[in-house]
């Protein structure tokens, strides 16, 4: 029987206590690797996940907490995960923010806020992540979003960073090669925002009559690409797979 190529390989995904980030690591943990769930505020969330996932398999999760907003935090994560297992194959770079920043209105805290989260915290988390990415032929997947294609109105910062992040993706990949592969998975309507950002029944019908498929995805859709990308996807680097059921058709 051949050896599961994930086993004993460690994944670090960001933002993973809820919604799309814990499928993600609900997929590479069934699929066979041990993973670290970053989180902030969400610690109720992550230590009950990491419990979970130890329950099936002993030893195989472990939640830790860091603002990636602060620069030092980005590189004691990195040493912190690095740690637990004595390696780490791969980073999603998953954690992000999502609000409303409407023209004429627009503060450089929410400038700040969003670039920072967004675009920089996933820079500077691989840069400290690719020297041990490197030592296992690593990969990095971002998880970056449609309007990296076509902007989302009222949301101008936001789509910003998220098509700063799409060419981060390919800049990462060229910069980091040929050691460590990096790609992005691109969601479309997978879950609908929460609340001041939440949408009404008619605006959720709108979306999904723009959709091919006519209907939301769900995380998983977005965590099985993750798993493509890390598990296999040997030839591939610096490209971005949208999942959006054909929305920008």
């Amino acid at each position: 029987m051949q050896k599961n190529p994930l086993t004993s390989k460690v994944a670090l995904i960001t933002g993973a206590a809820r919604r799309i980030g814990a499928a993600i690591a609900r997929t590479l943990h069934e699929a066979g690797m041990n993973v670290i769930l970053h989180y902030n505020a969400s610690e109720e969330a992550a230590i009950h996940l990491s419990e979970e996932l130890n329950a099936i398999r002993p030893h195989s999760a472990i939640a830790i907490r860091a603002d990636l907003q602060l620069l030092e935090s980005e590189n004691a994560l990195i040493n912190q995960a690095t740690e637990v297992w004595g390696r780490l194959d791969a980073l999603v770079n998953n954690a992000s923010r999502f609000y409303r920043t409407e023209m004429g209105k627009v503060t450089e805290y929410a400038w700040n806020d969003l670039m920072g989260s967004n675009l920089k915290a996933p820079f500077f988390l691989s840069q400290a992540a690719a020297p041990q990415l490197a030592k296992t032929k690593g990969t990095i997947v971002n998880i970056t979003d449609i309007c990296v294609e076509k902007p989302l109105r009222d949301y101008a910062i936001y789509s910003v960073s998220k098509s700063g992040l799409d060419m981060l993706t390919k800049v990462l990949a060229k910069e980091l090669g040929p050691d460590i592969r990096v790609n992005a998975v691109a969601p479309g309507s997978i879950l609908w925002p929460e609340g001041k950002n939440s949408l009404s029944d008619s605006d959720k019908q709108k979306i999904i009559n723009k959709i091919t498929l006519q209907r939301a995805g769900q995380p998983e859709d977005i965590a099985k690409a993750v798993l493509f990308f890390v598990r296999d996807a040997d030839y591939i680097t610096g490209q971005v797979l949208m999942v959006d059921g054909g929305r920008m058709l």
